[in-house]
């Protein structure tokens, strides 16, 4: 190191966990900001920077998502040196109890013979708590129907194929088309909340998340639009005053131009 080089930060590790580590011990010391927080105030920051890596990775931005991710583990960091002080755990904990898992779920990795996920997992959970018990309280809810229906699944209660989540679809679209015939408000709320509840079945048992595809369709018709937009300018249509039959026809337009 040449005489004018600074000093290395004295937070610096040997590996990456350890840096980050080092980074928020030394930011608890010398900064106030860092030294007024506590597990519970920085619960919004997590989530924030939750969001903000499942942004980047779904712009595919390798560049942004490297920082997010970054900021994601200062966030684990940080509720590790917390729990340090306060003497509840340490991150040799966390990292044991993280590895002790991992083998725990792949026994045929590690010597023994493949196991089904949610059934190990319902091991884990134990024969007195109940199957649906744990789930994080703060899941969106097509998140928390997927992972009901996963873990129902895990002790067989579960169709043999898509096709019996298909029928289960038809007879809830069914339901919901006779509550709205007869003008039953609460009842259409309802049946439509079951409807919801057996597409997210149907799209697990597919093989996708319900969450994904949503985002997909999302993204898909928001871009979709945005050109439907753009040609309705081009004609000097009016949207607002055009009808649903011209805008229809915009929206096909799109559609074959993408086909096309």
């Amino acid at each position: 190191m040449a005489p004018s080089d600074p000093p290395p930060p004295p937070f610096q590790g040997p590996g990456v966990l350890d840096g980050a580590l080092r980074l928020m011990r030394f930011l608890r010391v010398n900064c106030p900001w860092d030294q007024a927080q506590t597990p519970e105030t920085l619960i919004p920051h997590l989530l924030e920077e939750t969001h903000e890596v499942v942004d980047a990775i779904r712009a595919g931005e390798a560049r942004a998502l490297a920082g997010e991710l970054g900021d994601l583990l200062l966030n684990l960091a940080f509720q590790i040196v917390l729990a340090e002080e306060s003497g509840r755990f340490d991150a040799e904990e966390v990292y044991r109890r993280l590895e002790e898992k991992m083998v725990r779920r792949h026994p045929h990795l590690f010597g023994g013979e493949p196991r089904d996920w949610e059934e190990l997992k319902a091991e884990e959970r134990g024969a007195r708590e109940g199957v649906l018990e744990g789930l994080p309280q703060g899941l969106d809810p097509l998140t928390r129907a997927h992972r009901m229906q996963e873990r129902v699944a895990g002790v067989g209660f579960e169709w043999e194929d898509h096709g019996g989540a298909w029928d289960k679809v038809a007879e809830e679209l069914e339901e919901v088309r006779v509550a709205l015939a007869e003008g039953n408000e609460a009842a259409v709320h309802e049946e439509i909340g079951d409807l919801l509840f057996a597409v997210v079945n149907l799209t697990r048992l597919a093989g996708a998340h319900p969450t994904t595809a949503l985002d997909a369709a999302n993204r898909k018709f928001h871009a979709r639009f945005e050109a439907l937009e753009r040609l309705a300018r081009a004609r000097d249509i009016v949207m607002t005053d055009a009808g649903l039959e011209v805008l229809d026809a915009l929206w096909n337009e799109v559609k074959e131009s993408e086909e096309g």
